[in-house]
């Protein structure tokens, strides 16, 4: 048996120990958590042969940077991924606490155990099974572990934008995204961007009595509703002004490769989201609309008076949380740009809007021809006795883009999880058999590169 077979109560229990650490990046309470899960990155690298395991500092939560750079003239691969965590609320909806790691059937449950702790260690271990065995790498390897990109990743954007000569490399992998199917090897070649904001509305400049004032007094959440309304109508089509101008639809082959993809409309609905009904351009087939077409999504709507019992004000302010998702070759400072001109045009009279950016990025599409997304493909192929399928995913990773702009490589994004994986929920889950099998398959993809 191979060491990748042998060892896999170590890796296990490894992981274990990761997701123990509640390093939640949105919580300044979670600040020594934060570093020490920085911390237990490095000394695994360490410990498992690589070179140069050091913390990088900075304007933000530490980089994990390590390498091994003994196969002169192969590639060179920049392992990207992330050591931060979502919060667990609401805790009492989770099954086993959040951060003690539980393994019921073939999951184990716990807050990062998917996105993306479990994800991470896969590289880590598979390239620990060449140090340890061997000696040696067939490839050139760079890890990149950042601790804030359930935050805005400004440490990390910083940090690439300045372009050290010591992260570059021929391609970046990336284990933060899903398999279609259980079983089924899943290499995704596009991801959409994301602009994230605040708009607030200010109305009077203190709350008012409803009963004085009711009828005269602007109110900031009546205004808000009706600023969201003029965005977006009933079926989902964003009303914004020239927002799909720019929005370039998918490939006959990549539409039709989306139809032959294993998929029940109705168990989707009722076991992976629990509604009744789905939403959306209803002339636009589901996939395109999950992965190639822009969003506008409301967050939050905060303001006013929500607690028990009544209160007759009419609030001076309120917020509300909205976010784009982009898609190529849509830019995130036009989409704002357009955004805040819709929101202007459709503000009422008597309250003043304010629209404040949170965080952008970039929406990316590679090509699955290129060798490295082709030789990936090849290798989860192998490990998992299946031909590997090509999707887009709806969500975001900025450092994609980020790699992409300021360093000029693709990424290879070699996931592992699975929708039903409760990504930023209660409960979240990695799927033990996929944890293991991604390991060897990310051998198999050194071992192939390096032929």
């Amino acid at each position: 048996m191979s060491y990748y077979q042998t060892h896999r109560e170590n890796f296990l229990e490894g992981l274990k120990t990761f997701l123990r650490i509640p390093s939640i990046s949105t919580l300044p309470e979670n600040k020594p958590d934060i570093r020490k899960a920085a911390e237990f990155v490095r000394d695994d690298l360490k410990a498992a042969g690589l070179h140069s395991a050091e913390l990088i500092e900075g304007q933000g939560n530490p980089l994990v940077y390590a390498e091994w750079l003994g196969a002169p003239g192969k590639p060179t691969l920049l392992f990207y991924g992330h050591y931060d965590v979502q919060p667990p609320d609401p805790l009492e909806e989770w099954k086993s606490p959040p951060f003690e790691p539980t393994v019921r059937g073939e999951d184990i449950f716990a807050r990062g155990a998917s996105d993306d702790k479990g994800q991470v260690y896969i590289l880590m271990k598979a390239v620990e099974g060449f140090l340890k065995t061997g000696g040696r790498l067939p490839v050139n390897v760079k890890f990149l572990i950042e601790g804030e990109e359930e935050v805005g990743g400004e440490h990390i954007s910083a940090y690439v934008a300045s372009k050290p000569a010591r992260i570059k490399a021929d391609a970046a992998v990336v284990s933060d995204t899903e398999m279609f199917a259980p079983g089924l090897p899943t290499l995704c070649v596009g991801l959409r961007g994301i602009v994230y904001l605040e708009l607030e509305v200010q109305g009077a400049g203190h709350d008012l009595h409803s009963g004085v004032y009711g009828g005269a007094a602007p109110n900031p959440i009546q205004a808000i509703a009706e600023i969201l309304c003029a965005l977006k109508d009933r079926d989902g089509h964003i009303l914004i002004p020239g927002f799909y101008d720019r929005v370039r639809p998918p490939s006959p082959e990549e539409r039709a490769a989306w139809a032959r993809l294993p998929f029940d409309e109705e168990e989707y609905k009722r076991k992976e989201m629990e509604v009744g009904e789905l939403t959306g351009e209803p002339e636009i087939p589901l996939f395109e609309r999950l992965w190639a077409r822009p969003t506008l999504e409301v967050h939050g709507i905060r303001g006013g008076f929500t607690g028990e019992g009544a209160k007759t004000v009419i609030p001076a302010r309120a917020t509300a949380k909205i976010s784009m998702r982009l898609v190529a070759d849509q830019t995130p400072d036009e989409a704002l740009a357009r955004f805040k001109a819709a929101v202007s045009e459709a503000t009422p009279k008597g309250v003043t809007v304010q629209v404040k950016l949170i965080h952008g990025a970039a929406p990316s599409l590679v090509d699955p021809t290129n060798p490295f997304i082709k030789s990936s493909a090849e290798a989860m192929g192998e490990v998992f006795g299946k031909e590997t399928v090509y999707i887009r995913s709806g969500g975001s990773i900025p450092i994609v883009g980020l790699f992409d702009q300021h360093l000029g490589m693709p990424s290879v994004l070699m996931g592992f999880g699975l929708p039903d994986d409760n990504l930023h929920a209660p409960n979240e889950k990695f799927h033990l058999p996929n944890f293991y099998l991604g390991i060897e398959a990310a051998a198999r993809y050194l071992e192939r590169l390096g032929r």
